[in-house]
C-alpha cells in the first residue's frame, strides 16, 4: 500500500485549505487503495475570514487545529513529517496555501516558504519522490524545485507571470487537465482556480492523484 502525506493549510477557502479539494484528494487516495496522513503547521493562521461575508474576523485560529476538522482528528504537526516514511506528498489549494504555507498572497513573486514547509517539501524533492500541488499551491513549486520546473494554475495571467518571475515555467491548462513535469516529478492541476463546480474540480484532482500514485 502506497503512503501519501497530505499537507493542509487550515479549513476554508479564504483563509485555509479549500475543503472540497482536500476531501476530494483524500477520497481519491482512499479509492485507489493508498493510505494517507494529513499534516499542517502548528501555528496561527494569518487571519480568520467569515466565509459568509468575506470580512476578516477578530479572532485567532491554529492551522493544525482547523485541519483536524477536515481529517476527523487525524492530523499531525508538519514538523513530524518524515519523508522517508511516505511515497509521495500532495498539497491541496485554498488561499491558506498562499497565506499560511508561504506569503505569496502578500509578496507575490518575492514570496518565501515558511521554514517547516520548505523542510518538508524539499525532503521529498531530495528523495526523488513525486509531489502533487493544486489550485494556488503550485506557486510554491519554483521555490522548492528551482528554475525551469513546469507547473500550472490554469490560465490566470497575473499568477502565471509571478510563477515565471520566480523561475518556473507556467503551462496553461484546462480545469480537467494536469501538467506533469517528469524531470522534477511534480504534478499540478488548476482545481478551483478554474472550477465552477465540485464536479469540475473533481476531474483534475482525480487525474492528479492517479498520476502521483503511478509515479510513486
Amino acid at each position: 500500500m502506497k503512503k501519501v502525506a497530505v499537507i493542509l493549510s487550515g479549513s476554508g477557502v479564504f483563509d485555509g485549505s479549500e475543503i472540497n479539494e482536500a476531501v476530494l484528494t483524500l477520497l481519491h487516495l482512499s479509492k485507489a487503495g493508498a493510505s494517507y496522513q494529513c499534516f499542517a503547521p502548528d501555528a496561527n493562521q494569518q487571519h480568520v475570514i467569515n466565509h459568509l461575508t468575506g470580512e476578516e474576523m477578530n479572532e485567532t485560529r491554529n492551522i493544525l487545529v482547523e485541519v483536524a476538522r477536515i481529517s476527523r482528528g487525524e492530523a499531525k504537526p508538519l514538523t513530524e513529517l518524515d519523508a522517508t516514511q511516505f511515497d509521495a506528498v500532495i498539497l491541496p489549494g485554498g488561499f491558506g496555501a498562499a497565506k499560511n504555507l508561504c506569503n505569496f498572497a502578500e509578496q507575490g513573486a518575492a514570496c518565501e516558504l515558511t521554514q517547516d514547509v520548505r523542510n518538508a517539501c524539499e525532503a521529498f524533492k531530495k528523495l526523488g519522490k513525486p509531489a502533487g500541488y493544486m489550485c494556488i499551491a503550485p506557486v510554491m513549486v519554483p521555490l522548492v524545485y528551482g528554475a525551469g520546473v513546469q507547473v500550472t494554475i490554469g490560465n490566470d495571467k497575473d499568477t502565471a507571470a509571478a510563477i515565471t518571475a520566480m523561475g518556473g515555467k507556467h503551462v496553461d491548462c484546462a480545469v480537467d487537465g494536469i501538467v506533469v513535469d517528469e524531470t522534477h516529478r511534480v504534478v499540478t492541476t488548476p482545481a478551483y482556480m478554474l472550477a465552477q463546480s465540485l464536479a469540475e474540480a473533481e476531474q483534475g484532482i482525480s487525474k492528479l492523484v492517479q498520476q502521483v500514485l503511478a509515479m510513486a
